[in-house]
């Protein structure tokens, strides 16, 4: 009797191992070969259809990863469905179609300059536990969407008449409405729009990813839009227009974002907040990021349309050759987006930005010149709340007359641009309209005489 217990514990035993080893072996993902459902890297072959097919059997098999291996894979629009990774191997690049007609748009809306947007490369909408990863690169060819080039696309597909041909220009990656969301490893490369672009998503990780984005107008780096539970870090941006952009076209919150140790470089501003500011933005943590060579402002806080901006931490930032480092803004815009009710002038209040070391760019490549260091303005009828500038330090080329002590215009409606203000009377600070502000060890330098005041604060 002994020996039939010790049997079969010993079985049981024995059992148990292969059924771990068979649960073991079917966890691991189902890899699913572009190439196999008739892809071709040979950058001519335009691939939608099977790529697509490949996503839609992986999705519809439960899941897995869909791989896009050696070769230059030109395609149209493709949508990611629940539980698909897409991995772009180290060899292997998807282009994107120089033909508008392969692009579809999902969730299409106006942006703050007046143009219609919504198409992509790569989208999803209402998908969840998706992601993006491999060391490969997606070029968004963003080039075939420059005017003069669209003139002639359009010229040999035979296209007449006065319809805008390509005018909704294609983002890289489009996430609408979908949750469980993970970009790794990826290179994300010259979309004809913005490079990414997540709106009423959640769940999202961004993870050493690097952008460059040069190849058209509007060119942002990552948009995070009306979203929440956000952590993006250790990327690397290098965009022509903004380079992470917290946003909001509708009147959802953008909330829960943690940013941190990533390199930006920008054309327009680097850490923006706007100016799509319907929806409110608060518990935002950015922190330990380099800001390199940047034309547009470092730090641009943005309250235009409506939007609530509150528990705001900014530290740890070290900018160098940027253009006004700090600026500010509460206005009276109050633009709309997707046919929603316009909002009530929105507020700035408890934000902290700390341990800043900034140098400005010269007396030649400033867009305002000479500049300034740090704007802050609200309006006569809606000042900013709490804003607390802790250990900031800047170093100025200086060169400000008498003669540029004018009266700074208020300009409440207009687009809200630290530029549109010119010179300033204050080299160091200018401030006005804000209710609480308060200032812990502000060190400002100049390389050269300065005849402004170093800060000007005005109710």
């Amino acid at each position: 009797m002994k020996k039939l217990v010790v049997f079969n514990i010993t079985s049981l035993f024995i059992a148990l191992l292969l059924l771990g080893a068979m649960v073991s072996f079917s966890l691991k993902p189902k890899i699913y070969d572009i190439k196999n459902f008739g892809a071709k890297g040979d950058s001519i072959t335009i691939n939608t259809k099977a790529i697509q097919k490949a996503i839609d059997k992986c999705s519809k098999n439960g899941g897995g990863i869909v791989v896009i291996k050696e070769g230059v894979y030109s395609s149209g629009t493709i949508l990611l469905k629940d539980n698909v990774t897409l991995q772009i191997d180290k060899s292997a690049k998807l282009l994107g179609s120089a033909n508008p007609q392969d692009y579809q748009s999902i969730d299409t809306f106006v942006d703050a300059t007046g143009q219609k947007r919504g198409t992509c490369l790569i989208g999803a909408m209402g998908a969840k536990n998706i992601g993006i990863s491999g060391s490969g690169s997606i070029d968004g060819n963003g080039t075939a969407f420059l005017p003069e080039n669209l003139f002639i696309k359009k010229k040999a597909l035979g296209i007449s008449g006065e319809d805008r041909f390509g005018g909704n220009r294609p983002f890289l990656l489009r996430f609408v409405k979908s949750t469980q969301i993970t970009l790794k490893n990826i290179h994300l490369r010259e979309a004809a729009a913005w490079a990414c672009h997540f709106f009423q998503s959640s769940n999202i990780l961004v993870d050493n990813v690097s952008i460059y984005n040069h190849a058209n107008q509007n060119n942002d780096g990552i948009d995070l839009d009306s979203s929440h539970d956000i952590i993006i870090k250790n990327c690397n941006i290098n965009s022509g227009d903004d380079a992470i952009c917290i946003k909001s076209t509708s009147p959802l919150p953008t909330y829960n974002v943690k940013v941190s140790n990533c390199t930006l470089k920008s054309d327009w501003g680097a850490i923006k907040f706007g100016t799509e500011s319907m929806g409110d933005f608060y518990n935002i943590d950015i922190r330990d990021c380099k800001i390199e060579d940047t034309k547009g402002g470092g730090i641009k806080i943005l309250s235009v349309d409506g939007a609530n901006i509150h528990d705001v931490l900014i530290e740890n930032i070290e900018m160098n050759h940027v253009d006004m480092p700090i600026f500010v803004r509460l206005g009276e815009r109050l633009r709309t987006y997707r046919t929603t009710d316009k909002q009530a002038v929105g507020s700035i209040h408890n934000v902290r930005i700390k341990n800043i070391k900034a140098t400005t760019r010269g007396l030649d490549s400033s867009r305002v010149s000479p500049p300034s260091g740090i704007l802050i303005t609200g309006t006569p009828k809606h000042k900013i709340g709490a804003l607390t500038l802790e250990n900031i330090t800047i170093d100025l080329p200086g060169g400000g007359k008498l003669s540029d002590l004018f009266e700074v215009p208020e300009d409440e409606t207009r687009y809200p641009e630290f530029s549109f203000f010119n010179v300033l009377p204050a080299y160091g600070m200018y401030a006005r309209h804000i209710k609480e502000l308060k200032i812990s060890s502000l060190d400002i330098k100049t390389e050269t005489i300065d005849l402004r005041p170093e800060t000007l604060i005005i109710d």
